[in-house]
């Protein structure tokens, strides 16, 4: 008996070790990502990326969500908001000690604070947290945005994604827009092998490139870095434009221009370079091997007309030779041979190898030729002169602006303050050699950019412009760009005129371009933004590289212009914090923009936080955390029409989505874009056409009906030349065809069988039930698949879902993307409503533009998604909704 009972008790105990050790899969399981977006608009080389990510709480208790995503290092965060039932949170950027109080009053308060750190070598790590009630959802969508910049002939865009798990519903879509056009694109990265390749979907017309990755289930589990926790990879496209304007391409539109400006018709100019190399004891074991292996590369990439020098430093200075020597095929291997015994000692005497390298060039001046000194280190001076900013005067008197220098701090011990700053005194700029496996390699990477001089002492004028950028610039590379930008004086003048004055191989070359301005009417609206705020982008990035260089009334003059700016189009910098007020009893996260080279902030215990992740560039991970219950932990359901209560069922695997559990069998399936999930089977009304209209501020949105089968006006906006029609038919739901146009030539026709569209010259027709496919011109996208038909046309996106439905077949419209801050007279022309429910009245009562109506909770299908949700609205009579009768939203044609 004793034994028998010792055997239930290891029994029991094995059981109990078996569950927990299985909780933390489970817990994971709870979170569902049931959809999520990334979309990418480059627009003459400024990018803007949102990332949407859709979330559900699927388990009957509140739990913490988080969010995470990595972003380029150069890009300034502008947007952040989350959505949860109904009610919209808004990251709002402030100066920063203003928001530093509020983080203080927060913490003082005992609640959470936030911060943006880096990770590696060109990210930085976005992250945060909510709790989200049972069988609800949230919304979390960050916007940020960065000037593309060229380098060895090609602009980049990477995108890392690793969502923690498949989803259903993922799209990546990308827009390159380039008015020279595009010479070359390519799609490269892990994401673009394999079976994946079959997701990549690219096109191109002459100014236009789209590039769309929209993975199934299945790819995403299988690609080579994939598994079950679905997609982990990059995806990187690399293009440039056409160039057959030496002069530059220059954009002048809405009182702002920017020129860019990379001729490559001329002739290199050959170089004198001096490689400062530290040896010091620190550089020991794999640094110097690196240094050595990027050395040797880098020597034999010289060109015979080059001369070069050799300068190794600890506390003493060795030179190779001590003149500059022409880049023969003897002189480089005799140099090959010493570079290969460069070995570690001593310590680290910086003022003295630098100026030794200045006096090498000096004291062979060669006319007609471009000089560069190029220090590596990874240390502070600890021998000779040792104070930084005696070390930077003598440096500076020294070279007197007549080449660069160029550092490159090795490491993450090196002082990359010092560096920075000696590098922009003069003319140069410092770079981050970054410990690691390829570190040769990024020390040849950055030679190469270097290493073909076309231009020196560029200057850049323009008449009638002010508040210019940077406009001079001591050499210009193959493979560069220089971009300039500004405001007008008279955004009435008829032409505008650049000039660029430089020096090519020692002659005088001045380049002069005359554009007309764009008439703001000829401006499509999706792009009237992007020039002023490249403008600002640029102009706060050079106020803020070169602030180490002011000094008193100077230095705050420019720092105050730079906050102004950057407070203004809500740029997160180093000047500005962004202040994120949660639902939890208002609770306060701040984003800080991080440092290069910055001490890394510690945590405070028991904070939230944005918290950094060193890794690759990625996009929003989420993982679910139990969090303690919240108030709508448990939600009571009103009664209603067509509402029942359902006991709750065991967690069963839900059918689109093996291995994921959720409480309720429809719960996935019900998971919606904008409304919180009600954990209860509701049945709809049958055959009423009923339109949703999200209100700000409101866990329920309006809706209204139609009063009677009509040719109906959906969408309008006659800036942009654009309209959509559509057409109900008596005892039929939904529509039954839907009709685009789009400027003056593009006809989009949909029914319930085929799409038929023509620009004047394509004449197409697709087939519902045909494989996927998309069409691209002019502005205009289409895109086919799964009863989805994706059509964009300038600035306005619309999704016309098929829906099948006890025996009825119809069309439903889903506005997705539309101007903003744009109210369009038309049926769907809303983007949303507000209102507020009036307390004591006897039959519920809102307040819609200062007018009174009566009002109903209904139950209503949600069409615009294709899992069809059934959600509560207040049924509001359509005049109400829509400021006016029927008559004024009908066509006669469509």
């Amino acid at each position: 008996m004793m034994d028998r009972a010792a055997l239930r008790l290891i029994l029991l105990g094995v059981f109990l070790i078996s569950a927990s050790s299985q909780e933390p899969v489970k817990k994971k399981q709870n979170v569902y990502i049931y959809s999520f977006y990334i979309n990418s608009t480059v627009t003459s080389r400024y990018a803007t990326t949102v990332i949407t990510s859709r979330v559900a709480n699927t388990v009957n208790e509140s739990q913490e969500i988080q969010f995470e995503v990595k972003i380029p290092k150069n890009a300034f965060i502008s947007k952040f908001r989350m959505t949860i039932e109904g009610t919209i949170y808004d990251g709002v950027v402030k100066e920063k000690q203003e928001a530093q109080q509020q983080y203080s009053r927060a913490v003082s308060r005992g609640e959470s604070a936030g911060l943006i750190k880096s990770v590696g070598r060109t990210l930085e790590d976005f992250k945060t947290s909510v709790t989200v009630a049972a069988f609800s959802k949230v919304t979390f969508e960050l916007t940020y945005e960065e000037l593309l910049k060229r380098r060895l002939g090609k602009y980049e865009l990477l995108i890392n994604t690793q969502p923690m798990q498949p989803v259903a519903d993922f799209k990546i879509d990308i827009h390159i827009q380039e008015k020279p056009g595009i010479s070359f694109l390519e799609v490269k990265g892990d994401l673009s092998t394999g079976d994946l390749a079959n997701a990549i979907k690219t096109t191109r017309a002459d100014k236009d490139a789209w590039v769309t990755f929209y993975p199934t289930r299945d790819q995403q589990t299988k690609c080579k870095s994939c598994g079950e926790n679905g997609l982990n990879g990059d995806l990187l496209i690399t293009y440039d434009v056409d160039r057959s304007n030496q002069k530059g391409e220059v954009m002048v539109s809405n009182g702002y221009f920017v020129h860019f400006f990379a001729p490559s018709d001329v002739p290199r100019i050959p170089k004198n370079v001096v490689f400062i190399i530290d040896r010091s004891g620190s550089m020991n074991g794999r640094k110097i091997h690196q240094t050595r292996l990027a050395l040797l590369k880098i020597l034999g990439d010289l060109d015979e007309d080059d001369h070069f020098g050799l300068i190794t430093f600890d506390s003493e200075i060795k030179t190779w030779k001590n003149e500059l020597l022409k880049a023969t095929e003897e002189n480089l291997e005799i140099a090959k041979s010493f570079v290969k015994m460069i070995s570690d000692r001593g310590a680290t005497d910086i003022n003295a190898a630098v100026l030794a390298g200045v006096d090498m060039i000096n004291r062979h001046p060669r006319e007609g030729t471009a000089s560069i000194l190029i220090l590596l280190t990874d240390g502070d001076p600890t021998s000779g002169e040792i104070n930084k900013e005696r070390i930077m005067a003598n440096v500076k008197e020294a070279i007197g602006l007549k080449f660069p220098l160029y550092c490159l701090g090795f490491g993450y011990d090196v002082n990359f303050d010092f560096l920075t700053q000696m590098s922009l005194e003069n003319a140069g700029l410092a770079r981050r050699i970054y410990e690691d496996s390829d570190a040769d390699l990024q020390l040849q990477g950055f030679y190469d950019e270097v290493a073909v001089p076309l231009l020196s002492d560029i200057q850049l004028k323009y008449t009638g412009g002010t508040n210019l950028t940077k406009t001079s610039f001591s050499l210009y590379f193959n493979g560069s760009e220089i971009v300039v930008s500004g405001q007008i004086t008279d955004n009435s003048v008829e032409s505008f005129t650049s000039e660029v004055i430089a020096v090519s191989k020692g002659n005088n070359v001045t380049y002069q371009e005359t554009v007309m301005p764009i008439d703001p009417s000829d401006v499509l609206p999706e792009n009237e933004d992007f020039m002023p705020r490249l403008w600002a982008y640029l102009t706060v990035k050079q106020i803020l590289e070169r602030q180490v260089l002011l000094k008193g009334q100077e230095k705050e003059d420019e720092k105050e212009e730079a906050l102004k700016l950057s407070l203004k189009y809500q740029f997160v910098t180093s000047l500005t914090s962004m202040v994120v007020t949660k639902p939890q009893e208002d609770e306060v996260e701040v984003a800080d923009k991080p440092k290069e080279g910055g001490e890394e902030p510690r945590p405070v215990p028991g904070y939230s936080r944005f918290s950094p992740r060193y890794g690759l560039r990625g996009l929003p991970g989420l993982r679910g955390q139990p969090g303690p219950p919240g108030p709508h932990s448990r939600r009571r359901l009103s009664g209603g029409q067509g509402l029942r209560r359902l006991p709750l069922p065991l967690p069963v695997p839900h059918l689109d989505h093996p291995g994921i559990h959720a409480p309720m069998p429809t719960f996935l399936e019900e998971v919606a874009e904008e409304e919180s999930v009600l954990p209860a089977m509701i049945v709809p009304r049958v055959g009423i056409n009923r339109f949703l209209l999200p209100a700000a501020g409101q866990s329920k949105p309006l809706c209204f009906d139609i009063p009677a089968p009509q040719k109906l006006r959906l969408l309008q906006d006659s800036a942009s030349e654009f309209s959509m029609n559509g057409q109900f038919m008596t005892g039929r739901q939904g529509f039954v065809q839907i009709a685009f146009h789009y400027k003056t030539n593009h006809h989009l026709t949909i029914n319930t069988s085929s799409i038929r569209y023509e620009d004047g010259q394509n004449h197409l027709e697709f087939l519902w039930d045909q494989e996927p496919t998309q069409h691209h011109t002019e502005g205009v996208s289409l895109i086919l698949q799964r009863n989805e038909m994706d059509v964009t046309m300038g600035s306005i996106r619309v999704v016309i879902l098929l829906h099948k439905e006890k025996g009825e077949v119809f069309l439903w419209p889903a506005v997705r993307q539309q101007p903003k801050d744009v109210s369009l007279r038309a049926i769907l022309g809303k983007a949303e409503a507000s209102y507020e429910e009036v307390q004591g009245s006897q039959t519920p009562t809102l307040k819609i533009m200062d007018q009174e109506v009566k009002a109903s909770l209904e139950d209503v299908t949600d069409y615009t998604l294709p899992s069809t949700p059934v959600i509560r609205c207040w049924l509001v009579p359509f005049q109400a909704v829509m400021q006016g009768d029927i008559s004024d939203f009908t066509v006669t044609q469509l």
